[in-house]
């Protein structure tokens, strides 16, 4: 049924976030239509954490059964020394966080997540090889032109088209992402290969000078996700799929753990993806238009949280949307509530590359010390502020 406002709305964006959004704006009654410009819808990437703040949406737009068919739920969250794999800090993620929480911590395989937004969204709603080149805000509404020579009109349009955002330069001019002196080699191997190591379903991160190394089981538990995270000088190329010599990742581990020598050996195939960094906008919205997930607020990986986020966010945008407020009103209070939240995350991923990557001395002791008294960042009450997180209980 449709709101009692009417409003049609388009978003620019197939991804989790485009999709997320569209599902809670369609339970809220809303017109919606998503435009994707790949004709044929995947995911980049392989691994992603969904966080109780982002399951408790998924289970409220009915996916609760769907996503624990492929999510796996760790154990414990388990940070370690390089060198021995040393116990610095444990935290439970399993019952215990749904207990703390409310919701479930699911790591997933993001090609899962993506497939399951798309089979819950009406055929008809998702309109695939249509890229946005321009639109046009008429003050009533916003009409949209398409490189294929379509054509639409919205009540309201939402970017959620990545980093590399469309409506994002049209609405604020071209910007220039500063890369953040570090790289990853990321991947997925099948636990077949791995057997031999007796792993239990925990994450992982092991910390060390200039680098860290995060391990998840995806998939069901039948691949392991790693990504290697690495300080490297002058990369110049924003690419997710790039691909990396297993024998050059193996290298830059020489010397650490046994356990993480031994899981790099079972890596046939590697990506590498340079990370590059976004000064927070100080705004999303114009009029009837605004932005959504890494098109606003792009997430270093240092906090799991990118996709977690763009939940949140389309969440806040269906609450906000449904009152009674005009579009343009409705969106400025939309980025009233999210933008203060998401730049805090985005601050706290910074803040942790420089956590794990400590070389050996007084402040790595010290941050070793904070870990084993349960003063970081994976304790629960150091993430209760971001787990505990009610996005939509935010709009009143």
């Amino acid at each position: 049924m449709m709101n009692s406002n009417g409003r049609r709305i388009a978003i620019t964006g197939g991804g989790i976030g485009g999709l997320a959004a569209a599902l809670s704006l369609i339970k809220a009654g809303f017109d919606v239509k998503v435009y994707e410009q790949a004709s044929v819808l995947r995911e980049v990437g392989a691994g992603i954490q969904i966080s109780p703040n982002a399951s408790r949406i998924l289970h409220r737009l009915g996916l609760a059964d769907e996503l624990a068919q492929f999510g796996v739920r760790p154990k414990y969250w388990q940070q370690r020394r390089w060198q021995d794999g040393r116990l610095l800090l444990q935290t439970p993620l399993g019952v215990e966080v749904e207990q703390e929480f409310g919701f479930p911590h699911y790591q997933c395989h993001r090609a899962d997540v993506l497939a399951m937004l798309a089979k819950a969204m009406p055929a008809e709603r998702l309109h695939l090889g249509h890229s946005l080149t321009a639109f046009t805000d008429t003050g009533t509404g916003v009409e949209l032109k398409f490189s294929n020579g379509a054509t639409a009109s919205a009540d309201v349009l939402i970017g959620a088209d990545g980093i590399h955002s469309t409506v994002r330069s049209i609405l604020f001019g071209a910007d220039a992402p500063e890369y953040t002196g570090c790289m990853a080699y990321r991947g997925l191997v099948p636990v077949e290969k791995l057997r031999h190591l007796d792993l239990d379903v925990v994450a992982q991160i092991w910390m060390g000078p200039r680098q860290h190394l995060v391990t998840y089981f995806v998939a069901g538990g039948r691949l392991l996700n790693f990504v290697a995270n690495i300080e490297t000088e002058n990369w110049t190329r924003e690419s997710w799929n790039e691909r990396g010599d297993p024998a050059e990742l193996r290298a830059r581990f020489d010397g650490w753990d046994p356990k993480v020598r031994a899981m790099l050996e079972a890596v046939e195939e590697t990506f590498m993806w340079g990370l590059f960094d976004r000064a927070p906008l100080t705004g999303w919205s114009v009029n009837r238009v605004t932005l959504l997930g890494d098109a606003c607020h792009p997430m270093l990986p240092y906090m799991a949280q990118g996709a977690a986020q763009a939940l949140e966010d389309g969440a806040v945008l269906a609450a906000c949307l449904s009152g009674n407020e005009d579009a343009a009103a409705a969106l400025r209070r939309y980025e009233q509530l999210r933008l203060p939240r998401a730049s805090a995350v985005q601050a706290a991923a910074r803040g942790n590359k420089t956590r794990y990557h400590l070389s050996d001395g007084p402040e790595q002791i010290a941050r070793d010390a904070g870990m084993t008294q349960g003063a970081t960042d994976w304790s629960f009450k150091a993430v209760e502020w971001l787990y505990g997180h009610d996005a939509a209980a935010d709009v009143v």
